[in-house]
């Protein structure tokens, strides 16, 4: 049985449209070291329509430019592959490196930021407001946006912010069969480690849908959250930040977009006062401890509004 989002708005042009939204609220499941501690609570998981900044000229020019970024990424200094999580995958020059957690979330409170869609235009200026606040995010990037950004993508991984699959062209994964499932995350991979030079650990698969087929596929932690503040569909950047700020609790995992201009426009206030409230900005990594859960799924009713 499929797990997660179901419906969704046609992708007309390259724009977000529509009003789809998942069935199913997303709620973390600690299941290694450190995650026990954490609480998050469970809010509504929303579909988010399919990223906006993408275009079929850059999805055909996928191969040169990956081969470009992976020269312009080698000269600026990108950091080489090095073995992966041996729980996920055999230890090779493919998989990120497990991050050293910086922060122990055990005992002083921890949120995870995370941006779905990017790279985009609109990156770059929310890079700046994390470095403000020395703030680590998780960036689930699309892969056509990644060929159509390589600068934007290789300048987020050097600041240090983890980086994770959100497919190639933002389909609902559990309407594929296992080989177009595959090819949408290897596309992927391939443009993100041609620009950082290592393959994400971490998988958000599109509108919170998976099931057992795309579990088999993916191999890797499905990341979702616990705090959706429906950025898609409210552009209004006051709106966006009240929704975190009421939801976010100590060990939440926070659902934005980057390619949206009133989303970036949030951030500051977001930071500012979570940081008053004493939270510390980590990746979903860090939050677990080094070690994410194999699997992070839905299990509750929609949020009614």
């Amino acid at each position: 049985m499929d797990i997660g989002a179901r419906s969704r708005p046609p992708f007309l042009g390259g724009a977000r449209r529509g009003t789809a939204r998942t069935v199913a609220t997303a709620v973390l499941v600690a299941m290694t070291c450190g995650a026990s501690a954490l609480a998050a609570p469970s809010q509504a998981a929303h579909a988010a329509p399919p990223p906006g900044a993408m275009s079929s000229a850059a999805s055909g020019a996928a191969s040169s430019a990956a081969s470009s970024a992976a020269s312009s990424a080698a000269a600026s200094g990108a950091q080489g592959a090095v073995p992966g999580a041996a729980a996920l995958f055999a230890p090779d020059d493919r998989t990120e490196a497990r991050p050293r957690p910086r922060v122990d979330c055990r005992r002083v409170k921890c949120v995870a930021l995370t941006f779905d869609d990017g790279p985009g235009p609109y990156t770059d200026t929310l890079l700046a407001y994390l470095a403000a606040y020395r703030a680590r995010a998780t960036f689930f990037v699309v892969g056509g946006n990644v060929v159509a950004y390589p600068g934007v993508l290789h300048r987020t991984a050097a600041a240090g912010h983890e980086i994770g699959n959100h497919t190639w062209s933002h389909p609902d994964l559990t309407m594929l069969s296992p080989a177009r499932v595959r090819s949408q995350l290897g596309r992927t991979d391939q443009a993100i480690r041609a620009v950082t030079g290592v393959v994400p650990r971490l998988v958000r698969p599109p509108y919170g849908a998976f099931n057992a087929t795309v579990r088999r596929q993916t191999g890797r932690p499905m990341v979702l959250w616990s705090v959706d503040t429906l950025d898609w569909r409210y552009r209004s950047s006051a709106r966006v930040a009240r929704r975190a700020l009421r939801a976010v609790r100590p060990g939440s995992v926070v659902l934005f977009h980057d390619i949206h201009p009133t989303t970036v426009r949030a951030i500051p206030r977001v930071l500012r006062k979570l940081a008053g409230r004493g939270y510390r900005f980590v990746t979903v990594s860090e939050l677990f401890g080094g070690h994410p859960p194999r699997l992070v799924f839905d299990a509750a009713p929609p949020e009614l509004h």
